[in-house]
């Protein structure tokens, strides 16, 4: 004898679960109630003792007296310096530092200028 699909709730089932549900409840309550009764509670750390403000202030007077660790001024060495003093004039007024190969790609470069000339010369650009 089975009952075949319908509409609406089915009660039975309903009242199964709710039945399951409370027995679940009551176990978990029987439960606790037992743990509670046979574990000891865990004494809790002691709380940290309290520093008092003259120490704090104390504290804060030595922080001040502490000479501050001193920053290292980077001063340009001799080389640099040396560099700095070699400049080479270009044609057009402005300082270039020495380079060795400065003067090869500056001659280069006025040859270039020329070659750029000639062609515009010939209205070839």
């Amino acid at each position: 004898n089975m009952k075949l699909g319908g509409l609406g709730p089915d009660y039975e089932a309903i009242k199964e679960k709710k039945q399951k549900l409370k027995l679940q409840k009551e176990y978990s309550r029987q439960i606790n109630e037992y743990n509670m009764k046979n574990i000891v509670v865990l004494q809790r750390l002691p709380a940290k003792p309290q520093v008092s403000s003259v120490s704090r202030q104390k504290a804060l007077e030595y922080a001040k007296k502490i000479p501050r660790p001193k920053t290292f001024i980077t001063r340009p060495s001799d080389q640099e310096v040396k560099e700095e003093k070699v400049l080479t004039q270009a044609p057009n007024g402005t300082s270039l530092p020495q380079i060795p190969s400065l003067e090869s790609l500056w001659n280069r470069h006025e040859k270039e200028k020329e070659v750029v000339a000639a062609f515009k010369a010939l209205h070839i650009l």
